[in-house]
Parts: C-alpha cells; sequence; structure tokens
C-alpha cells in the first residue's frame, strides 16, 4: 500500500512546531514514509474576525498550495493522510474536496469554521477552550453534525496549549496518541 501524509501548516504555526513535528515522526514511524509540508506565506497584518482578510488569506494560500502540489499524482497513493492545523485545516480540506480526494483522511489541529464547508469525510479533530480564533461551542457543533470525533481541551489556547508546561506536555502526548490511533486506522 503506497501512503502519503501532506503537512498544512497555520499562519504563524510551521510545520516544526510541536503538533505538526511529532504527527510526522508519528506518521513516518507508521509507513508514511512519503510526506510533503506544505509551504505558503501571508503577511497582510492580523486576519483574525476579519471575514475579508481571512478570505483573502485563504485565496493566497490557497493558490500557493495548488502550485506547490501541482506534481502530484494522487492516484499513486492508497492512503493519503493530510495533516493540518488552524487555516491549514481549510485549506486542507478545501484543497481534498476540489481534487476528489474522498480517500484523503484529516487529521484537524484547531479547526475553524470554515474548515466543515468542505464536509471533511474520514477526520479527527483538536481543539481548545480558550482558543480565540475558534468559538468553541461553534467547532463541537461543526464536528458533530459532520460526525468527526473532537477532542476538547478545558483552557487551552490556539496552540493547544496552557499556562501550564506539564499539562501541556501530557495534553501533547494525548493529541499525539489519539492522532497514531487515527492514523493506524484503515480507510
Amino acid at each position: 500500500m503506497s501512503k502519503i501524509a501532506v503537512y498544512f501548516p497555520g499562519i504563524g504555526y510551521h510545520c516544526d512546531k510541536p503538533l505538526l513535528y511529532y504527527s510526522r515522526n508519528i506518521a513516518c514511524e507508521l509507513g508514511y514514509q512519503n510526506y510533503r509540508n506544505v509551504s505558503y506565506t501571508y503577511k497582510s497584518g492580523n486576519i483574525r474576525g476579519n471575514e475579508e482578510k481571512m478570505k483573502e488569506a485563504f485565496e493566497a494560500l490557497f493558490s500557493q498550495t495548488e502550485a506547490e502540489l501541482a506534481d502530484m499524482d494522487w492516484s499513486e497513493f492508497d492512503d493519503a493522510l493530510f495533516i493540518s492545523k488552524s487555516i491549514g485545516t481549510i485549506i486542507a480540506t478545501s484543497y481534498a474536496a476540489k481534487y476528489g480526494l474522498k480517500h484523503a483522511r484529516h487529521v484537524l489541529y484547531t479547526p475553524l469554521a470554515q474548515t466543515f464547508l468542505s464536509a471533511p469525510n474520514n477526520a479527527i479533530g483538536f481543539i481548545g477552550t480558550a482558543d480565540p480564533w475558534s468559538d468553541t461551542n461553534e467547532i463541537i457543533r461543526l464536528s458533530k453534525a459532520n460526525h468527526i470525533p473532537l477532542t476538547v481541551y478545558e483552557n487551552c489556547n490556539h496552540s493547544l496549549e496552557c499556562n501550564d508546561t506539564l499539562k501541556n506536555l501530557e495534553n501533547l502526548r494525548d493529541i499525539m496518541q489519539r492522532t497514531m490511533d487515527f492514523c493506524k486506522r484503515t480507510t
């Protein structure tokens, strides 16, 4: 079985930060030796709460993603794992929908409400109750409506962290264990 993992970072959360770094290591351990770190940039200031800027950022980042993945022949892979963070969750699910990648599975770290517009099929999500980018109750509702298991971390921010380092490490371990369990499942 041919596998690939593709990582879609957030704007300020690159692929070497803990959630994406450790999930990449886990995926490699599970046989996803082929992987791509999508890299994109957007430097138009703070977009939080500004629907117009958010749309502009999405369009710019999505275009960069399409260019970066233009050489991909998705038919070569039996298993495509998309691991994404923040705005990357919107990009990953939109990309899978646009290119008809029904076999793509999604790990959604701190998904935004727009992530669910593409109705990702096989997915798992993680959110914190103190995430300033998302209305946690809305994300819970959207996850349930889309049949996506969602783990909620009390008092955690958009990086799924709180003010207690040891609790952060405990949460990170839990997040990575759940990520690993999801990655082990077959489509």
